[in-house]
């Protein structure tokens, strides 16, 4: 109970008074407006840039990209103005330079004459960079500056994007053109390999046949040769031709006279044929009956031979008798076998001469029906023996012709041989030639084939995709593991510490750290410092509490662990009183004075604005002690619901600095319960 008296005996004069009231609430209210308005005011930065006044200059007079104008300058201050991200201005280079020095405009973005030239150089033989000018002056802004170098990389960026994709989407058209042309090449090829095959086989064919016609011209020529030779004495042969053939038509005329009566003399004959025919016919006719029936009395013969056996070997005779009987019998019947030999022989001669005078009937028959054509026939060839006469003396006029003619081909063929020679080496080179043609042919279609393969098959919207890949061939995909939601809510754990040191710095300038009279009188410095410590703790926490409320109500910011950061909040607070209190009690006012140089090392050091990884090797090492880093790293990790274990272990730190600078209080307030010093009766300006 002593110290919650002791604790309302501070707040009593702390509030004794309407001046001492005033000053108690300004004190409470330092946190509050340091953390609020600061907060408040960068709450949302950059999505006020497009309030920065900045001059935009286009002087680019254009070019010109395959025949059609084009103006990219005019094209990136139509995409800026669109976009607004910035307080874009377009004015001349004059008014811009001017302002940017009088502070009309934070800075200036400039694209020359040559923009569009330069970046259409790309399609000829002399390229060259497309220049944005950038123009800063830091007494404008730093801050300022910084933004400018930003917005400057995104409009380069967005102009390579855009240039490069119709750069490549130019090349991939023009691939497009490359695959149908080479298709069509590997398409012509593939038909010259064929042809140039074909082309092998024709002159091989050819070789082979020139091969041949030579042969076949020298055997020309020998033969030609021959026939001149034998040709000489063709006038004289068809002189002695003719004179056969006139030798032959008047046999022939005669053979026509005579053979004049010849159809009815065969007639005649024929007549008699007949009669002879039929006569025979008759003969032979009977001659078949005869044979007939002597071929029937000879099969008889056994069968009587055999009956008179059996009657002899009935009768009486004896063996004797009957072998002399069968003996005369045999006889009787081998003379009967052989006149039937006899017999059969004459049928056969007889059948043969009635066959033959048949024949010679029908031969007379058809000579007689033939004679009348005959006649005709030899007078045919008597009129053709006629005709081959006249033939035969127009060969014998045209003979000497014929000759000459002859020998003339005999010497012509002679050279036909010499061509056909040069035809046939020349169709062996060709035939080496059409074979390398055609080995060249068959590596062409190949080569183009595989080249073919190696051109990408693309649609107009596939190549409209590759090109947009290509201009900006890599998507940043962000994510976050936590995140805060403004600017402001970014900075808010490290104003809030700064805050919170800030808001218990401020109070110690009326609050006292220990009570003299307490001290004096109690004897007890652990209540005495405990109670030094509660007032202080109280009011920051309270303090703690308005600070979270403008954070979450006021401003709106997220935060994840409500209640969580609140204590944290308040932890912080306690300590930094701790802290102060022990530096009050051991230093007096140039321990207050150290409060204030500790709050800015700290400031420095706590990691608020940059990553603390940037900060000198000792100012890190210092940010790895010293709680105000502490205190920003776990209510980030509350806020923006990130690891509770790092807030736990963070919240450690800072209990272990709370206990520390208590426990230095209390050996400080028990220094003063032991004896005094001038100092404490009587302390001066710097303690």
């Amino acid at each position: 109970m002593k110290i919650l008296t002791l604790v309302r005996t501070e707040l009593k004069r702390l509030t004794a008074t309407s001046m001492a009231r005033l000053a108690l609430v300004a004190l409470m209210l330092v946190p509050v407006l340091y953390a609020g308005l600061y907060l408040w005011g960068n709450n949302d930065p950059y999505g006020n840039l497009k309030d920065i006044p900045v001059a935009l200059v286009v002087e680019d007079t254009g070019s010109t990209l395959d025949g059609t104008p084009v103006n990219y300058g005019d094209d990136v201050r139509d995409e800026l103005l669109r976009d607004n991200s910035v307080g874009w201005q377009v004015t001349s280079a004059e008014k811009a330079a001017t302002g940017v020095r009088d502070g009309e405009f934070d800075f200036i973005l400039t694209l020359g004459p040559d923009f569009s030239n330069a970046l259409t150089s790309a399609s000829g033989n002399t390229p060259e960079k497309a220049v944005v000018e950038l123009t800063t002056n830091d007494t404008n802004s730093f801050l300022a500056t910084t933004i400018a170098g930003q917005v400057a990389e995104k409009v380069r960026a967005s102009i390579t994007e855009r240039v490069g994709k119709e750069a490549a989407l130019t090349l991939l058209d023009g691939f497009a053109t490359v695959r149908s042309s080479l298709t069509e090449a590997v398409d012509g090829a593939g038909r010259l390999a064929d042809g140039a095959s074909t082309a092998t086989g024709g002159s091989l064919q050819l070789a082979e046949g020139s091969g041949s016609a030579n042969i076949g011209a020298l055997q020309l020529n020998d033969g030609l040769q021959q026939l001149a030779a034998g040709s000489a004495a063709l006038p004289a042969q068809s002189a002695a031709l003719n004179d056969g053939a006139q030798q032959l038509n008047s046999g022939l005329q005669q053979l026509q006279a005579g053979s004049a009566d010849l159809p009815a003399q065969t007639a005649a004959l024929n007549d008699g044929a007949q009669q002879v025919a039929a006569g025979n016919e008759q003969l032979a006719t009977t001659g078949s009956q005869v044979a007939t029936a002597v071929q029937d009395a000879a099969n008889q013969v056994p069968a009587a031979r055999a009956d008179i056996v059996a009657l002899l070997d009935a009768s009486p005779l004896t063996p004797e008798q009957k072998a002399a009987i069968l003996a005369d019998l045999d006889q009787v019947g081998t003379a009967i076998t052989d006149g039937n030999q006899q017999v059969q022989a004459a049928n056969g001669q007889i059948q043969e001469l009635a066959a033959g005078s048949r024949a010679v009937a029908n031969g007379t028959q058809e000579l007689a029906d033939a004679a009348p054509t005959l006649a005709g026939g030899i007078a045919t060839a008597a009129s053709g023996a006629g005709q081959l006469a006249s033939a035969t003396q127009q060969l014998a006029d045209a003979a000497p012709t014929l000759a000459n003619g002859i020998a003339t081909a005999a010497s012509g063929s002679a050279q036909l041989s010499g061509g056909i020679t040069q035809l046939a080496e020349g169709s062996l080179t060709l035939t080496d030639g059409v074979g390398e043609l055609a080995t060249g042919a068959g590596t062409l279609r190949d080569g183009l084939s595989d080249g073919l393969g190696d051109v990408p098959d693309q649609t107009a919207d596939q190549r409209e995709a590759a090109a947009s890949t290509i201009s900006d061939p890599v998507a940043l995909d962000t994510s976050a593991v936590t995140k805060a939601s403004t600017y402001g809510a970014g900075m808010a754990p490290f104003f809030i510490s700064l805050a919170a040191w800030i808001g218990i710095y401020a109070l110690f300038l009326i609050v006292k750290p220990l009570s003299r009279r307490a001290v004096t009188a109690l004897k007890k410095p652990l209540t005495v410092t405990t109670a030094g410590w509660a007032t202080p703790a109280a009011l920051g926490a309270i303090q703690m509490v308005v600070v979270f409320g403008i954070i979450t109500l006021a401003l709106g910011y997220q935060v994840e662990h409500g209640w969580g950061m609140l204590g944290f909040m308040v932890l912080t607070s306690a300590t930094f009183a701790t802290i102060i209190l022990a530096l009050n009690i051991l230093l007096g006012s140039v321990g207050q004075f150290l409060g204030l140089v500790l709050m800015v090392l700290q400031l420095v050091t706590a990691g608020g604005t940059f990553p603390w990884q940037t900060l000198p090797g000792p100012l890190q090492v210092l940010h790895q002690i010293l709680p105000m880093s502490h205190a920003v790293d776990g209510i980030r990790q509350l806020m923006y619901g990130g690891n509770l274990q790092l807030a736990g272990a963070d919240a450690g730190i800072l209990v272990f600095w709370l206990l520390g600078a208590l426990a230095v209080s209390y050996l400080g307030a028990r220094r003063l319960t032991r004896h005094r010093t001038l100092r404490d009766l009587r302390p001066s300006l710097i303690g």
